[in-house]
């Protein structure tokens, strides 16, 4: 019987089986890493993103506005107004068309510079987007192009639902003291970035404002909210509806940004 020095190695891991077996183990502990980073929201990105939509660079837009404000032991309050914007110059127009009695007040903003328009007087006044619209809980700045990448930066995010949305919920602090709120919290929809609810809080980090966007139409290639709620979360039951009708991004003539258009339409 001839002796083989063949040995039987079925059973024994060699060297390079080991590494075959760590690299599939480092494999499998990576890839979900990768998988979660890949996940991971860009909240800058979405911040630019809500800022596109209620952002018009190219377009001048104009649309009607039905401010219904309601507080308790008050009448009900009923604003409509017209307003004009040209974003692309930092311009905004606002006239009063109802109730008659305040119909042909006006405000006009170019740049950082605003003015208020009584045509009862005839007089000018100091007009600032922060300010609250008619006393109602809607600001005036509500109104206005979204800016929330240059005001404030993200410090927190987590992933959550609002009604039947998947949606971004996004602590925002702000960049600069001269906004409303020095710190805010945002649901986004996570399918589109499109802004449902927003909380306004104070610098003690009381809960100021919360607002709602249930309703948006597209027009001209972008979004914009036709239906906003404002509820003042100090004063229960004080609350603000906003529609929005009558949407066009017609050309303005450039007339209309100036104080002698707020004089004209009232004679």
């Amino acid at each position: 019987m001839k002796y083989s020095n063949t040995q039987n190695t079925a059973g024994r891991r060699t060297p390079a089986r080991y590494g075959v077996v760590a690299v599939l183990m480092l494999t499998f502990l990576i890839l979900p890493a990768f998988q979660l980073a890949a996940q991971e929201p860009d909240v800058d990105a979405i911040l630019r993103q809500i800022d596109e939509f209620g952002t018009f660079n190219d377009d001048d837009f104009s649309a009607e506005y039905t401010i219904v404000s309601d507080k308790p032991g008050e009448e009900r309050s009923i604003f409509k107004s017209r307003i004009f914007r040209r974003d692309s110059e930092e311009k905004f127009l606002l006239i009063n068309l109802e109730p008659v009695l305040r119909r042909g007040e006006g405000f006009l903003q170019v740049g950082d510079t605003g003015w208020s328009y009584d045509p009862e007087s005839r007089e000018f006044g100091i007009f600032n987007l922060s300010e609250s619209f008619e006393d109602s809980e809607a600001r005036n700045s509500d109104f206005d192009d979204n800016d929330f990448s240059d005001e404030y930066e993200a410090v927190s995010y987590e992933t959550g639902t609002l009604g039947k949305y998947d949606v971004y919920i996004l602590d925002l602090e702000a960049k600069t003291d001269t906004v409303a709120y020095p710190a805010i919290k945002i649901w986004v929809r996570q399918d589109n970035y499109l802004l449902l609810k927003e909380e306004d809080y104070s610098l003690s980090g009381r809960l100021m404002r919360t607002s709602y966007f249930p309703n948006y139409a597209r027009a001209g290639g972008y979004f914009i909210p036709t239906k906003m709620l404002f509820v003042d979360n100090l004063n229960p039951g004080e609350r603000s509806e906003v529609t929005v009708r009558n949407i066009s991004f017609d050309p303005i003539p450039d007339t209309v940004f100036t104080k002698a258009y707020l004089e004209q339409v009232n004679r």
